[in-house]
């Protein structure tokens, strides 16, 4: 019974060690990231397709000089909230805007 021990510990350790480095390696290097890392990821992704479709919608607003400098008085925290209360940030076909999109499109017309 002895002796099975002494041969499967340096092999248990081995292995132990072994998904620790791997594991390093992986997340470090080798582009490997959480769930909620890549749920995080895919939201800006989206984000980011569809805020020029709201500053897009915000152009073809025919008050547009108007509504900007509304905008730009607005509080910080309320500048998305303006521009959902538009309409800018609802997508064509969707129901709702999105609050994140939304805040986007309020950084992006104002820069």
């Amino acid at each position: 019974m002895d002796m099975i021990t002494q041969n499967i510990k340096p092999g248990f350790w081995g292995v132990v060690l072994g998904a620790g480095l791997l594991a390093i390696i992986g997340f470090n290097w080798g582009g490997w990231v959480t769930g909620g890392t890549a749920t995080q990821m895919a939201q800006a992704a989206v984000i980011d397709r569809l805020v020029p479709i709201c500053v897009q919608q915000f152009n073809a607003d025919s008050d547009k000089a108007v509504k900007l400098a509304e905008l730009k008085k607005a509080d910080y925290w309320k500048r998305s909230d303006y521009v959902v209360k538009h309409g800018w940030a609802t997508m064509p076909g969707a129901k709702q805007a999105d609050g994140n999109v939304a805040e986007g499109c309020a950084t992006r017309i104002m820069g």
